[in-house]
């Protein structure tokens, strides 16, 4: 009962992390009786690039990459979203077929959230439409960057920090290795990148004593030295 009463939406501290915290106790409630608790394995997909999403899902436990297939074929990782995250929400308010696909990096649970509860509130509560925008503003400033760092950051610069990413959003492990664990695929279409110059590139910052690797794991040994090489010093 306990587990029933935390994992209700009025009751729940996840939604403290997104735009749902800008909404009424009621309606709250009302979202909570229609939710659809889902658990994910890793692997397995959330959404479909090109997919119409029925709703949204809101993120409390695990951690998805959230990708687009570029124009010759390769998958482009541009979001990582963890504990928090609300997936989904510019395809359900533009009812246009979501232009990412979602797949889980870890084992997740998800609360799945209808569409019509949340254009509801969108029409009823201007705090969570102003929430959603502010929201939606932010991820066009991370969108922004993700071009620029594209565009001018060299690999190098743009694994130093993923890694230091890896480290700051997800922390580590109690050996010190980064606690999410990524292939070395993964980690090459976050930086945008062939897999093997991203592993050649690992290599070199293992020789150079900013990071030690251990099969997929990876900790880093010189946080300093690794800033530096981000910010092309």
């Amino acid at each position: 009962m306990a587990e029933h009463e935390e994992s209700r939406c009025e009751n729940c501290i996840i939604r403290e992390l997104n735009s749902l915290k800008a909404l009424k106790k009621e309606e709250l409630k009302a979202i909570s009786d229609s939710k659809i608790t889902r658990r994910i394995k890793k692997g397995e997909a959330l959404f479909q690039e090109g997919e119409k999403l029925g709703g949204v899902f809101c993120v409390r436990n695990g951690v998805s990459k959230l990708s687009k297939i570029s124009d010759n074929g390769k998958d482009q990782i541009v979001k990582i979203a963890s504990k928090g995250e609300v997936m989904g929400q510019r395809s359900v308010i533009s009812e246009e077929a979501t232009n990412l696909s979602a797949v889980a990096l870890n084992d997740m649970e998800v609360c799945f959230i209808p569409k019509n509860n949340i254009i509801e509130r969108i029409q009823d509560n201007p705090a969570f439409t102003q929430a959603i925008l502010k929201h939606m503003a932010q991820e066009l400033k991370i969108a922004d960057d993700f071009i620029v760092n594209m565009a001018q950051k060299t690999v190098n610069q743009r694994l130093a920090e993923i890694l230091l990413y890896l480290n700051t959003t997800f922390g580590t492990d109690e050996e010190g290795y980064l606690a999410l664990i990524l292939s070395r695929a993964d980690i090459a279409d976050v930086v945008g990148t062939a897999t093997e110059l991203c592993i050649r590139t690992l290599a070199k910052l293992k020789k150079q004593g900013l990071i030690e690797t251990k099969g997929k794991r990876i900790k880093i040994l010189d946080r300093s030295g690794l800033q530096q090489l981000k910010d092309g010093f």
